[in-house]
């Protein structure tokens, strides 16, 4: 494919935004893309990579948990700087990666053993981050015990590497425990752009269908927690058809892996609250 310029707004501010569970290319045409991306301070590319960490940083911001004093838990974190901007925005942060680099994530930047690989100057002062930011290992297959009472949790493209497609799913459910009634998670995944039939379900990685992630919707929601309904992006500019291929580039919004077309898609998930908290909240909506 020809060179591709970088996205820049064409979309009015009223316009929809981040209205699917999916990627699609006009999210990245949206000023609201621009601006996060200017939090996280890099340039919006088009890249899928990118796009999960707007969407997880719109919906937190969208659910009113990212406010000073705040507790967030972040899973899988490696070296992305999410952690960096939710200390900046005031928010106590517990940063979690695998206890073991086991799949070589280190050499491409997507694993952190101390703080000191998540520590972004130019998103937070270092004194700032040092305060607010703790790291430490955690297996997502065995969450810790003591990793609750948190206001929000997130992921970004980890739990389909926990070994299988029903392992993923129950860390997604497990995870609900780290939070507060009323707390909000956000976790990223690849996704089966082509087929809800076949697809990996098992290895080092796996790719969620449709039907795979619907149905983790039904089942946090027959629990009593609220469910962002699972939609699928629509193809509605050029980009949206473009499959990325080995050695991957941009635009990187769709990709071959495994056999398949895939992207990223994510889910949000409030945890259920008591009755008297579910109507002070609506009372104050």
């Amino acid at each position: 494919m020809d060179e591709v310029a970088p996205p820049t707004p064409t979309l009015p501010a009223s316009a929809p935004f981040m209205g699917a569970s999916t990627v699609a290319a006009s999210d990245f045409l949206h000023p609201r893309y621009h601006e996060i991306c200017a939090m996280l301070c890099g340039p919006p590319t088009w890249h899928r990579k990118q796009w999960e960490w707007v969407f997880i940083v719109h919906h937190l911001v969208r659910s009113g948990v990212l406010r000073r004093g705040a507790r967030g838990l972040g899973f899988g974190v490696g070296q992305e700087g999410l952690p960096a901007l939710f200390a900046g925005m005031g928010c106590e942060v517990v940063a979690t990666d695998a206890p073991d680099d086991v799949q070589g994530w280190a050499e491409s930047a997507q694993h952190s053993s101390s703080r000191d690989h998540l520590r972004a100057p130019w998103i937070v002062p270092d004194e700032e981050f040092d305060r607010l930011v703790s790291h430490r290992a955690a297996d997502m297959s065995a969450i810790p015990d003591d990793l609750r009472g948190f206001d929000f949790t997130w992921s970004s493209c980890c739990f389909e590497h926990l070994g299988s497609l029903q392992a993923g799913i129950d860390f997604v459910v497990n995870s609900i425990e780290c939070l507060k009634p009323g707390g909000v998670a956000v976790h990223t995944t690849e996704f089966n752009v082509e087929s809800d039939d076949e697809t990996v379900t098992e290895g080092g990685t796996v790719i969620y269908r449709k039907s795979d992630l619907t149905a983790l919707v039904a089942r946090l929601r027959e629990m009593g927690h609220e469910v962002a309904q699972f939609t699928v992006a629509s193809s509605a500019h050029p980009l949206d058809s473009h499959v990325d291929a080995p050695p991957y580039a941009t635009p990187h919004l769709k990709l071959q892996l495994e056999g398949h077309v895939t992207t990223s898609a994510g889910i949000v998930v409030r945890r259920k609250q008591g009755a008297l908290a579910r109507l002070s909240r609506r009372l104050r909506g």
